[in-house]
């Protein structure tokens, strides 16, 4: 099995809903605390090409947690998913600007904005172009490092 076809798999597969906040704390501090390298990929951007140092990682999930309850303004979470929340290896997060149905229901599947895996990712094809005010976050993002 390729790797695209193995990443592709694991995307596909069962993952936990993080429907309450104090979850993605305990999520971003899990990712935190890992040992593992982490890949973090805005679907629609170039590929990553190596992991994040902690520090990168620490503040890349600290963004993405600002831009998340900014932009996200409910009491609930629910637009996070992890392949196992004790011991994740595999993290989708969707934009809350462009949510549609991420379980397909309306038969349009929209991949998520954002993945965080401990496997280099592969490219997610999405025909949606990224909104600018994204492209602008994710460039910001890495112009602080």
């Amino acid at each position: 099995m390729t790797e695209e076809v193995s990443f592709q798999l694991r995307l596909d597969g069962r993952f936990e809903g993080i429907m309450r906040w104090p979850q993605l704390d305990e999520l971003w501090q899990t990712l935190k605390q890992s040992r593992a390298g982490w890949y973090f990929y805005q679907v629609g951007s170039p590929m990553p090409t190596q992991a994040l140092s902690k520090d990168e990682l620490a503040s890349s999930l600290q963004e993405l947690d600002a831009l998340l309850h900014q932009e996200h303004d409910y009491d609930y979470c629910g637009i996070v998913y992890v392949d196992h929340a004790q011991a994740p290896t595999l993290v989708k997060v969707y934009d809350p600007n462009n949510l549609g149905s991420s379980c397909g229901s309306s038969g349009v599947r929209l991949p998520p904005r954002w993945i965080i895996s401990q496997q280099k990712p592969t490219e997610i094809i999405d025909d949606a172009p990224t909104p600018n005010n994204r492209k602008r976050w994710w460039n910001g993002l890495f112009r602080l490092r």
